[in-house]
């Protein structure tokens, strides 16, 4: 299939100074010079990441999907047409607004506005963040994923998973119907989860350093109600992460040491939302019920870190290595 890496967001809104203080100040991003009527920022090589846009109805996002040229394109909007979705190929302005070559537009199931480009622009300067951090892990990996929910998950599985071709990499029925799906090594680029309502749950941004998410998280402890989720570990993506409150009805997960995928890995069935620690508060934001203990048991997992990303310490750990053998 052509989708290759989630490659930008577009967020509506009118508040776009505090969009401006928020994403450079507690994010990282760099902010760029765009239009009055919006906020554009920067988290890598790229001219843009994320814009937000007086034009984009508020409340409402655009989710930019990357193609690899204008074949893939082209053969990604035939297979939408033929399927009786209605595309429109975007013009030169709204390419160039959105720094890439050509793009084209569609609606999924639930009225989320997609977006599908090839030939995302290049920056001629050095990322500069709005914060001091080692930096954003993108590249082909795209910007990160975000959560979407949905009142009708099948229908949406269906069109994401048969007609875009997002695989899956693991997924639950109960407590909660969701399914994360990836399209490259990144655990998932988009998680869908049933609701009530059509909704973005949030975006996740992830750094190249562990103590760039501890430090974020030490910036927030003098507004701690800007805090969705305490610091925590997922056991499916293996993410140390944070939620914190943005300017719109979004939030943002900050985080480290995502879990990499393959398509050779059959997709996991997930029996529980809890993490192996923290995240206290997210999953009662999600549906779930609240808890009122925290659900600790023999859940762990190594973490998951880049070449020049670690030193090796010396040692040995008798039980964990007794406990790594059962499992060869």
């Amino acid at each position: 299939m052509e989708i290759q890496a989630f490659g930008y967001l577009g967020v509506g809104g009118s508040n776009l100074d505090d969009w401006a203080a928020f994403a450079t100040s507690n994010i990282g991003m760099q902010a760029v010079d765009r239009a009055s009527s919006m906020r554009a920022f920067r988290m890598d090589d790229r001219k843009q990441r994320l814009f937000i846009d007086r034009a984009i109805e508020p409340g409402a996002q655009v989710f930019g999907w990357e193609v690899a040229n204008a074949a893939a394109l082209d053969s990604l909007a035939a297979r939408l047409e033929t399927a009786g979705v209605a595309v429109k190929r975007e013009p030169a302005e709204l390419a160039d607004q959105r720094c890439v070559t050509e793009l084209i537009s569609f609606a999924d199931p639930a009225g989320n506005r997609l977006e599908a480009f090839h030939g995302a622009q290049v920056a001629d300067t050095v990322f500069k963040p709005g914060r001091e951090i080692s930096g954003f892990r993108t590249g082909p990996l795209g910007m990160g994923h975000t959560l979407l929910t949905f009142p009708d998950i099948d229908v949406a599985l269906a069109f994401y998973k048969d007609l875009l071709g997002f695989r899956i990499s693991d997924f639950m029925v109960a407590p909660l119907k969701a399914y994360f799906m990836h399209v490259n090594s990144r655990h998932h680029s988009v998680a869908l989860v049933a609701a009530p309502v059509r909704s973005m749950h949030h975006l996740l941004v992830e750094y190249y350093l562990l103590d760039d998410v501890g430090q974020g998280y030490d910036l927030l402890q003098g507004s701690p109600e800007k805090i969705v989720a305490t610091l925590g570990r997922h056991p499916n993506d293996l993410m140390t992460s944070y939620y914190m409150r943005t300017p719109s009805e979004i939030y943002v997960e900050c985080g480290w040491g995502g879990k990499e995928v393959d398509d050779t890995t059959p997709p996991m069935e997930m029996t529980s939302v809890g993490s192996f620690w923290g995240h206290k508060g997210l999953f009662e934001d999600i549906g779930a019920a609240p808890s009122a203990a925290p659900e600790i048991g023999p859940r762990r997992a190594p973490v998951q870190v880049m070449e020049g990303n670690y030193e090796r310490m010396a040692g040995t750990c008798p039980w964990w290595d007794a406990m790594r053998g059962k499992t060869r």
